[in-house]
């Protein structure tokens, strides 16, 4: 988009007044902030980033329309873009390495959203095989596809995502990956950088390698976010009292496809 693509709010009554009241975003107060931040971008020319209106919203709309916290992300967002190449440089999905992550289904964005209009995401973080496929490769290939989301899914920048994370099959050699570098720039991409809300991190089939991984996770996290975590064993599966088990594919329970048709 250029920066004269105007938005044009389609959303229904109950939409909006669900953004006046839990995100401040309102038809007279959207253009405001976003000419606003169009301006600051303009006047950072290093961030070097799009100044169309949805991406803009989309960052508001992360931060509930606080200018300062929306500055802030968004600089962050391509600060760590350009402190980790490895991750978001060379991002062309029809690399081999790549290709395979993508058919393996690392990172899935389920086709229906829940009951509360929120994304859901599941991320197989153990699907892959240390030996073949480094860390950098794999959560290149996760943010790619969650770029794609952010970027085509107008419901994940007002309702934001559940993530699920299926941590069936870990290894040691997978433990090993996660180093606390890994795991801190991890945090700080789904916190501090990205313009989406984590409503919920809901980990399955847990495995006694969780607590290790998940300590250093929580030492990085803030508050908020630490009290969303949500540890479901083998046999104590809660997953389905509070997501609707129709959207999820069959290896899941559910009924709506399957794995190899989401990745």
């Amino acid at each position: 988009m250029s920066a004269s693509s105007e938005y044009i709010c389609q959303l229904s009554m109950e939409e909006k007044a669900y953004m006046a009241a839990n995100l401040n975003e309102t038809d007279d107060v959207r253009p405001i902030k976003i000419a606003e931040l169009r301006q600051w971008i303009m006047e950072n020319k290093e961030l070097r980033a799009p100044t169309d209106d949805f991406f803009i919203l989309r960052f508001l709309r992360a931060c509930k329309f606080n200018t300062e916290k929306t500055k802030s992300k968004l600089w962050n967002y391509y600060k760590q873009r350009a402190n980790l190449p490895e991750w978001y440089s060379n991002r062309d999905s029809s690399l081999p390495i790549l290709q395979e992550l993508f058919d393996l289904g690392v990172f899935l964005p389920l086709k229906k959203l829940d009951d509360e209009g929120r994304m859901v995401v599941i991320i197989r973080a153990a699907v892959h095989s240390p030996s073949k496929h480094k860390i950098s490769d794999m959560l290149k290939a996760s943010l790619m596809i969650l770029d794609l989301a952010l970027r085509d899914h107008e419901p994940v920048t007002i309702h934001g995502i559940t993530a699920i994370l299926d941590i069936s099959g870990i290894t040691y050699e997978h433990v090993l990956q996660l180093s606390p570098a890994v795991i801190k720039n991890l945090v700080h991409a789904w916190q501090g950088c990205y313009p989406l809300r984590i409503y919920s991190l809901d980990f399955i089939n847990a495995h006694r390698f969780l607590n290790v991984v998940l300590n250093v996770f929580r030492s990085f996290m803030i508050a908020k976010l630490k009290e969303r975590i949500h540890i479901h064993a083998r046999d104590k599966l809660k997953l389905y009292e509070t997501l609707p088990m129709n959207i999820f594919p069959k290896e899941y329970g559910g009924v709506d496809g399957t794995v190899r048709e989401l990745s």
